[in-house]
């Protein structure tokens, strides 16, 4: 419920309704189109800054930089392409619109992460080279979901658990203890 909202009776009660197949296909082919500009965007903007307006400043960097951007939004927008990949069945009806690529907490949801941070280093790149150390943010933020998501779980889990003998003795430590105390 949004605090703005003066008046959220109107709001429908119950579960949340679920998209269907056609509406998924017709919003995957509008995110994929929306990442591609942006893909195509950045690489105009960054190709006529660098290689036509400040052509002599150009370095071997540059290259390997422009380079880089391109295999990652490659890599980005490939798998994006294949997650929403749509199945038709014989008489050309969908049949599958593919994984909805708007769900939130996705693997998709990274991947588009990617795309605009690399968007955003590679265009104010054209103002200094220092800013694709920004770039290095993707990496900290995969070391983080997978520390918080896998690693931090893992070598947390209580031991105890596979033991439940010592639980039961604590406890009856415990209750003697509570007991010694009234």
């Amino acid at each position: 419920m949004c605090p703005l909202d003066p008046c959220p009776s109107w709001q429908p009660k119950g579960k949340v309704g679920t998209k269907g197949k056609k509406q998924i296909f017709e919003e995957n082919k509008d995110t994929l189109k929306f990442y591609l500009r942006i893909i195509l965007g950045a690489n105009a903007i960054y190709g006529i800054a660098n290689f036509v307006i400040f052509y002599s400043a150009a370095t071997l960097w540059t290259w390997v930089a422009f380079v880089f951007s391109v295999m990652v939004y490659g890599a980005s927008y490939r798998s994006m392409s294949s997650m929403a990949k749509a199945t038709f069945a014989d008489d050309g009806s969908l049949a599958d619109g593919g994984i909805d690529l708007n769900m939130e907490q996705g693997m998709a949801e990274h991947l588009k992460d990617v795309i605009l941070l690399t968007a955003i280093v590679q265009v104010l790149s054209c103002l200094s080279s220092y800013v694709w150390y920004f770039w290095l943010l993707a990496p900290g933020r995969a070391l983080y979901l997978l520390w918080v998501n896998i690693l931090g779980p893992w070598l947390s889990t209580d031991s105890s658990a596979a033991n439940p003998e010592p639980n039961e003795k604590k406890q009856r430590r415990q209750e003697r203890r509570q007991m010694k105390r009234f």
